[in-house]
């Protein structure tokens, strides 16, 4: 196929999918001719991925590529895949501060307390660091009991991702869903607490007794 229908099978914009080929995150197509270029049915996979990187996980290009490089890598331990990806996921587009040193072991105490096994460099510690200084700067210093629901709840999304890994055989499919799932459980995972954020407000904080259900 051309480039123009692999942009529209791909639904994703033609100038979309040319700027991923300027940027190195789309491989060449074959050249069968001294100006024309096919692609193939995993380039329209690729470009899905892409986007799906860029615009629902909130990867940088060069985060993209980091993903993009590790599932090219035939063979390479799940282990360190994983990390790529959440590594990825923790790549700023801006600057950030540096969590203060009390939240950051007050998120590894968490840790601890439910026998997690991590390593001192997984970057979810400076993540909820910094996220436990932005509560202090509102002077929410968080209970305990607080954190442990959000640990039971990132416990169970953690299992569920796992669980679905087990259900896949390929080991290509297995490091592409750990992957991707990794970087796009995020926005799902914010999603749904929206959603469960207004439910739980409309029974504790009614505005309206008569709103109508969806």
């Amino acid at each position: 196929m051309r480039i123009s229908e692999l942009s529209q099978r791909a639904m994703v914009p033609l100038s979309a999918v040319k700027y991923y080929q300027r940027e190195g995150l789309l491989p060449e197509g074959v050249r069968s001719a001294p100006n024309q270029v096919e692609y193939e049915g995993l380039h329209v996979k690729r470009v899905r991925l892409i986007r799906a990187l860029l615009e629902t996980g909130g990867l940088s290009i060069a985060a993209t590529k980091d993903v993009i490089r590790a599932l090219d890598v035939e063979g390479a331990p799940l282990a360190e895949t994983f990390s790529v990806a959440a590594h990825a996921m923790s790549t700023p587009r801006i600057t950030e501060s540096v969590p203060s040193a009390e939240s950051r072991e007050r998120v590894m105490r968490l840790a601890h307390s439910q026998d997690w096994k991590f390593t001192d460099d997984n970057p979810g510690i400076d993540s909820a660091a910094r996220a436990l200084d932005g509560l202090s700067a509102i002077d929410f210093n968080a209970p305990d009991e607080y954190l442990v629901a959000y640990a039971a709840a990132a416990a169970a999304a953690a299992a569920a991702d796992l669980h679905a890994l087990t259900a896949l055989s390929d080991p290509d499919q297995i490091a592409e869903l750990m992957v991707v799932g990794t970087v796009l459980g995020d926005p799902l995972f914010a999603g749904l607490r929206r959603l469960a954020h207004e439910d739980g407000t409309h029974y504790l904080f009614p505005t309206n007794p008569n709103r109508d259900q969806s």
